[in-house]
């Protein structure tokens, strides 16, 4: 966007793209059904096709590229089949080959404590809440890797002795296992503990599991080796007496927004909580605790780094101290607010009927096909935008483009007949997946039919409704100091449709980096971007859409020349319309103090109509933003738009006056996060 003038800006025609191999996408069952690429055939008497959700790839440490594995994506790869016999369980879970094992009936162990010996390259899930396992579980033994297990009711080994000491029948054990991901269960009554994690296992994630009925949770370590790494979220775990869990020895445990509760009146009473033991460091945030006793405890040699937590009727020890890590070096992630937490996982956690039934953002809903890119040919198609063209038009549910790591230069588009598209890097970084490009407004096409105007110069352009991308960096790294010829507008991702998630996304560029737009002037265009960092200097966020930034860090860049000057914000927000809101986020850089103006109305080819908004709240603001933090533009005065602030902090906040508006807490209350999304709340998948 000029930053003298008004520019009417300039949009390539909507184009179809070409449709290469078609992907079944059916429906079948009590849960949502769809085809994995290549995997659908016969293995006894009893194959079907995977739950949708059966081919999405874990989060928390289980995404972490190591050992020779990346990620954990379990048995995607291999034949599906569904079982409803303990043979058939066992026959395909201890196979060498890679399976979809999809439970559909309820399997009583025999004898009782049989654990199956699962082997790697598993996905073990339930369909619907059908999938039951009576008096045993499975056990991952050392080596086996790349393992999932969701969606199942794992319960009843219990011998009739509380602490038993001669059955060691659990749900599930691991003794040396990786890359594990255990979500979606509900885990009780076993004779020994819920979920055991030993022998050095790591890179686990244990999410929105229900563990209960037992009185050892969940146990880690038990090994003088600091090798294990593992992610425990969004899990319920009630009425448990210990392990809640024990976490011995562990490298790097990071606990978030789990609900532990002992409820009051009943025969079982929690001895302790959440335990750091050994020279485990842990990481404890955004968690609810209620009716514990010693609801967090740790050894002298151990660390806990609290942030967030809540506690609600505990008793006895509540400790922290040591220094720990930062979860977000290994892998993106959100926290939801403490005090939803019990209301969310009541509802959010165990098996699900189907697919439809996420609770919030947070919960990881089902891709119903996953599509690889490789730069190496390792994956299905070398390019993200082959693999855009191989979406189905009007394709009716979700399709996951997993990209490998590495730079992929190349312009990406996905047209409007291609909604319900999720683009997410599966490297262990967002670092890692770089889509990348270089046009600017005023380059010349390719095929000589004039220049790109601002907005087809878009490195990545999103025109289908419920779009989502994830651990990627989408950068545009036009060089404006060879290319002073032409303006400087260049964007790396442009969005014109409604319901766009960006979660743990980089959006890189110098002059308007993020365009938020939408597909008409009348057509509404919600974009909500959480756990991301966008980079620019001039007018950098823009645009006529309805758009949050939420729990992000926006990053100040000096200009081509090495000068520090520049606009965050550059709304064209029509009459009547939510604008740009940034919430909960970080405002700074490597740039001179005062030398940056929050926003400027944006009054798109010179339309008086316009009503521009930009709120800035709860959002620490470093010293780079000016005392007068709001200016004119184009000869629109911001002062007859919609600017304001609200409890912001840090060196570039200031009290309010003329030049600087602040919302009262009754005008606050109307500009909530949620005000701004209306009836649509994002979820993951």
């Amino acid at each position: 966007m000029s930053e003298t003038r008004s520019k009417a800006r300039h949009r390539r025609r909507k184009t179809a793209l070409a449709v290469g191999l078609p992907l079944a996408l059916s429906a079948a069952g009590v849960i949502g059904y769809g085809a994995l690429p290549g995997a659908q055939t016969r293995a006894s008497a009893a194959t079907t096709a995977a739950p949708a959700w059966a081919t999405a790839t874990a989060d928390g440490f289980a995404s972490v590229n190591a050992l020779g594995q990346n990620g954990t994506y379990g048995g995607r790869d291999g034949q599906i089949v569904t079982v409803k016999t303990l043979a058939d369980l066992e026959k395909y879970a201890t196979a060498s080959e890679p399976y979809v094992i999809v439970v559909a009936a309820t399997i009583t162990m025999d004898p009782v404590g049989k654990e199956i010996k699962v082997q790697s390259n598993k996905t073990i899930v339930g369909s619907g809440t059908s999938g039951q396992i009576v008096g045993g579980g499975f056990f991952l033994g050392s080596g086996v890797h790349n393992v999932i297990i969701r969606n199942l009711t794992i319960r009843d080994a219990y011998q009739g002795v509380w602490n038993d000491k001669e059955h060691d029948f659990d749900a599930i054990q691991m003794d040396g296992a990786h890359h594990v991901w255990i979500d979606h269960n509900d885990l009780r009554h076993m004779a020994d503990g819920l979920i055991d994690v030993r022998k050095d296992s790591t890179y686990v994630t244990v999410s929105w599991n229900k563990l209960s009925q037992d009185n050892k949770a969940f146990g880690i370590g038990w090994t003088e080796n600091v090798v294990t790494d593992i992610t425990i979220h969004h899990n319920w775990i009630r009425e448990t007496e210990q392990r809640n869990p024990s976490t011995d020895n562990a490298a790097h445990a990071h606990l978030y927004n789990n609900f532990l509760e002992d409820v009051a009146g009943t025969d079982i009473n929690s001895s302790y909580g959440n335990y750091s033991r050994g020279a485990t460091r842990m990481v404890l945030e955004n968690s609810y605790f209620q009716g514990f006793k010693n609801p967090v405890i740790k050894d002298s040699t151990a660390s806990i780094v609290q942030k967030g937590n809540t506690f609600v009727g505990t008793s006895g020890r509540n400790e922290s101290g040591g220094t720990a890590f930062d979860p977000k070096t290994y892998y993106a992630y959100t926290l939801d607010k403490t005090a939803d937490v019990p209301a969310l996982l009541k509802s959010g956690v165990g098996p699900r009927s189907s697919i439809g039934t996420t609770a919030t953002a947070s919960t990881k809903a089902a891709a119903a096909t996953t599509l690889t890119v490789a730069k190496d040919g390792s994956g299905q198609y070398s390019t993200v935008q082959a693999a855009v063209n191989a979406v189905p038009a009007n394709n009716p549910s979700r399709v996951v483009i997993s990209v490998k790591p590495g730079t992929y230069r190349e312009l990406v588009k996905v047209p409007s007949n291609k909604p319900h598209v999720t683009i997410q890097g599966s490297g262990g970084s967002r670092n890692d997946t770089v889509i990348v490009y270089n046009n600017a407004s005023g380059t010349p096409k390719p095929d000589g039919s004039g220049t790109y105007g601002t907005g087809g110069s878009a490195t990545v352009a999103v025109e289908a409704d419920d779009f989502q991308a994830r651990n990627l960096t989408i950068s545009n790294d036009f060089d404006e100091a060879s290319h002073q010829d032409i303006a400087g507008q260049a964007v790396a991702l442009r969005t014109a449709a409604d319901k766009v998630f960006l979660d743990g996304v980089i959006v890189s560029g110098d002059q308007d980096t993020l365009l938020v737009d939408t597909a008409a002037k009348d057509k509404l265009g919600r974009v909500y971007m959480t756990n991301s960092y966008v980079i620019g200097n001039v007018d950098f966020i823009f645009g006529r859409a309805t758009a949050v930034i939420d729990k992000s860090v926006i990053t100040l860049k000096k200009r081509w020349n090495g000068t520090s000057a520049g606009y965050v914000t550059a709304p064209s927000t029509a009459a009547g319309r939510k604008g740009i809101l940034i919430a909960n986020s970080t405002v700074n850089g490597d740039v001179s103090s005062a030398s940056f103006y929050l926003g400027r109305p944006w009054h798109a080819g010179g339309d008086a109509s316009l009503d521009p908004q930009t709120t800035v709240r709860n959002t620490s603001l470093s010293a780079a933003i000016k005392s007068t933090p709001w200016t004119d533009m184009s000869g629109f005065s911001w002062k007859d738009d919609r600017f304001a602030e609200y409890r912001n902090t840090g060196a570039g906040s200031g009290a309010a006056s003329s030049n600087r508006p602040q919302l009262t807490d009754a005008q606050a209350a109307g500009q909530e996060v949620a005000d701004w999304l209306g009836d649509w709340t994002p979820s993951s998948s």
